[in-house]
């Protein structure tokens, strides 16, 4: 493996993080576009107090808890606070091209975006500071452990064998889950009201989603730490799930509803993005397909059945494109997975190989109640602290 790194490599890397950070205002800005005309300006004042408190704790303690040192396959020590050791020199471990501050800066906007995902949807019915102490605890007990297990070297699960490319397993099936876990305790309290969003505020959902799209290039490619094939391979497969489930989210949309709209659409294409991101750097076209016709069905079919089940409102469909989009991807990497495209990968059912299928589930089921328990246990400790509840005027704006 080199130990100089690579300007290519690196111009690489640093791009795709900027594009991650465009994920940023354009979850805003989706969100934003469902909301209520009085609350718009709650979901972007969320968005950025999330990112500035997430990026603080990652470089005090959140990036060595993540990458740090193995502690016995569970955490990372606190070896790497205050970014001690982690400097220009690639570390070979993870990413031996690019400067070593480089890889914690990527991973850090990855770690930014998934409290935004499941916590600014609920602006509305919980308050900004519970929102904020609850996406500080949250990234520290629940997305730092994750990471470790599934990324970091010793983590129990990257040794198991578990395929994740981009987060289909660590950031949308977490913050899917997480979400989950909100809406069930906010059920009990006080009903979720039903936004009314203006037909000049719904550009701002297609804006966003826009932007998501864009971002998502950065988040997926970007994963191959390299500016090589396994990235172009993940770039296209990535557009070429996304594209699919567009299309077939508005075919549903017409045979249900009768019409067509862009949000329907994007929303789509939302789906495929999500459902893609664990696999995009393991499979071929046949496999993108799959993923991003999957996506659309089985996402469209659970934003009524699960709160049919439940009795949760989804009014952001949070739990319907993240959560499921999200478990369907990482069951599916087990499905199409061929080391054909990526030799540092494994093959999948459909390729000689049941175990994989295997492995994937069980990551699945053990971060998805790992993540479910945990978020119940923060969000009681933060409703027992802080309160959740906003007043009845309305949200709070930070």
């Amino acid at each position: 493996m080199p130990t100089t790194t690579s300007a290519g490599d690196t111009a690489w890397i640093l791009a795709c993080t900027a594009l991650i950070f465009l994920m940023i205002p354009g979850l805003a800005l989706f969100y934003s576009g469902l909301l209520r005309k009085q609350n718009i300006q709650s979901i972007p004042m969320l968005c950025f107090t999330m990112t500035c408190l997430v990026t603080l704790q990652w470089i005090l303690f959140g990036y060595s808890l993540s990458f740090g040192p193995d502690h016995n396959g569970w955490i990372g020590t606190f070896a790497w606070a205050g970014l001690r050791d982690v400097g220009a020199d690639p570390n070979l471990e993870y990413a031996g091209t690019i400067p070593h501050l480089a890889f914690m800066f990527y991973r850090g906007m990855v770690a930014a975006i998934a409290p935004i995902l499941f916590l600014t949807p609920f602006a509305e019915r919980v308050k900004g500071s519970a929102l904020c102490l609850l996406a500080f605890l949250w990234t520290t007990l629940v997305y730092d452990p994750v990471i470790h297990w599934v990324w970091a070297t010793g983590g129990f699960l990257r040794s198991s064998g578990v395929l994740d490319f981009a987060g289909g397993v660590v950031v949308y099936v977490n913050a899917g889950i997480a979400a989950l876990a909100m809406m069930l305790v906010l059920r009990k309290s006080r009903p979720a009201p039903h936004p009314t969003p203006s037909s000049s505020a719904l550009p701002l959902a297609i804006v966003g989603a826009g932007l998501l799209w864009v971002g998502e290039f950065g988040f997926v490619s970007g994963n191959a730490l390299t500016s090589g094939d396994v990235a172009v391979n993940a770039l296209i497969m990535t557009q070429i799930a996304a594209t699919a489930a567009g299309l077939v989210w508005s075919l549903l949309d017409k045979l249900t509803r009768q019409k067509l709209t862009p949000l329907g659409i994007l929303t789509g294409v939302v789906t495929g993005l999500v459902a893609i991101s664990p696999a995009a750097g393991y499979i071929n076209i046949v496999g993108a397909l799959g993923i991003g016709i999957g996506a659309a069905v089985l996402c469209y079919i659970s934003l009524a059945l699960l709160q049919k089940t439940f009795g949760y409102e989804d009014t952001f469909f949070t739990v319907s494109l993240f959560g499921i989009g999200g478990l369907w991807g990482v069951l599916a990497t087990g499905l199409w997975a061929t080391k054909s495209v990526n030799p540092a990968g494994a093959d999948g059912f459909f390729y000689g190989n049941p175990v994989q299928l295997l492995i994937q589930i069980k990551t699945a089921l053990a971060i998805s109640l790992y993540s479910f328990a945990m978020t119940w246990i923060l969000i009681k400790f933060v409703e027992w602290v802080v309160g959740l509840h906003v007043s009845e005027e309305g949200p709070e704006v930070i």
